[in-house]
């Protein structure tokens, strides 16, 4: 699992809730299709677009609309009510990366402000303190009469940026959404949202402030990949400042080529069908996807993967530097390819598919080691402090 990654930046907040849905229908008409981006030219967030649509009239075919009910702020009650429902679409995103899974909610758990999903389809790992709304979505996208409007249940934190969302799909039961939706629907259903201003990200510290050898001897006595985000906590270190100042044995930089790194990647594992593991989240999940990738295409910006129950959408341009890491662990060395924006944050990580008790894939390692300007470098499978 990866930390949770460091908060996002939304619009500014915002016109009224009727300036909000005259905006809206007129993006529409224009053809505008995403709500993130619909916000964005409207000053406002994406929470708080849906938000200006509470209360209104479920839309019918034939005309663009949008109706959103409040749910209650019961996010692990909800969660665990989502395998009722059947078949759906998960989506997580953050700026730069949208991830898409198709299956069913199962084995939903966790721990006080942490959950789990860990069905063989959706797989989630849940930090529910970023969690601050939620909204059953009834949407109408186009004019045509035969398209039935689509249902959907999304969350947003503090800030309105969306942290999932769930979408139905054929196959989902129906009559559980509609029982779902009954039992959870908040008692106000008044529409608006006030957004409150995202947190700023704490300034790096200085590297001279930095216990350089201490940092990179508990990197070499890693035992397992969950303890390396305690590892940053313990030495107070960005993820990217981490990468910078660990040992040249356990971290390669991808240059030159950052910004395509991620697709050599994935066409080297579609071409040899590697089963791989892909991340991606924000401050409230994190989303993965296991198993093989095979339709990989670029279209202008986006690198995407487009497979049945799995789509990736990564905007290539985003990406300011990749890194190749290794992470010694109990059962051998487990290599990740990791992707950061020019702010830091975390666009998405690639690891080989791995069972806890087996090492990992021999040719997933010779896939990432074709990245790095050394070689062989990432074949190693021992170092002599693993």
């Amino acid at each position: 699992m990866i930390d949770a990654p460091t908060r996002l930046h939304p619009p500014a907040r915002t016109p009224d809730a009727a300036t909000l849905r005259q905006g809206y229908r007129e993006a529409r008409a224009a053809g505008a299709q995403r709500h993130r981006d619909i916000a964005g030219t409207l000053g406002a967030s994406e929470g708080e677009l849906i938000a200006a649509h509470v209360g209104q009239p479920v839309p019918t075919p034939g005309r663009p609309a949008l109706a959103a009910t409040r749910l209650q702020a019961l996010w692990p009650a909800l969660m665990a009510a989502l395998p009722t429902l059947g078949r759906v679409m998960a989506l997580t995103r953050n700026a730069s990366c949208v991830h898409e899974k198709t299956g069913r909610y199962e084995q939903v758990g966790g721990e006080g402000p942490v959950g789990l999903v860990l069905g063989p389809d959706i797989d989630l790992r849940v930090f529910y303190k970023a969690w601050a709304h939620g909204f059953a979505v009834h949407e109408v996208a186009s004019a045509d009469a035969q398209v039935a409007p689509a249902r959907s249940l999304q969350f947003f934190d503090a800030s309105g940026t969306a942290v999932h969302k769930v979408f139905a799909r054929p196959g989902t039961d129906l009559v559980a959404w509609d029982a779902l939706l009954q039992h959870f629907a908040a008692p106000e259903q008044e529409p608006g949202l006030v957004a409150q201003p995202a947190a700023a990200a704490e300034p790096e510290r200085p590297d001279a402030e930095v216990d350089v050898a201490a940092f990179r001897a508990d990197w070499a006595a890693l035992r397992d990949t969950h303890e390396f985000f305690a590892l940053l906590q313990r030495h107070r270190l960005g993820r990217v400042q981490a990468l910078r100042l660990a040992e040249p044995r356990f971290v390669q930089p991808v240059e030159p080529g950052a910004g395509a790194a991620a697709r050599e990647l994935l066409q080297a594992a579609a071409q040899h069908g590697t089963p791989i593991m892909v991340f991606v989240g924000n401050p409230g999940l994190i989303q993965i996807h296991t198993g093989p990738v095979k339709r990989v295409q670029v279209l202008g910006p986006w690198l995407n993967v487009l497979d049945p129950g799995f789509n990736l959408h990564l905007r290539e341009d985003h990406i300011a530097s990749a890194w190749v890491v290794r992470k010694p662990t109990a059962d051998g060395v487990v290599t990740s390819l990791e992707l950061f924006d020019a702010e830091g944050e975390t666009i998405a990580m690639f690891f080989g598919e791995r069972k806890p008790g087996r090492p990992e894939l021999a040719a997933w390692r010779a896939i990432t080691g074709r990245l790095v300007a050394e070689p062989g470098w990432a074949e190693e499978g021992t170092c002599a402090a693993c």
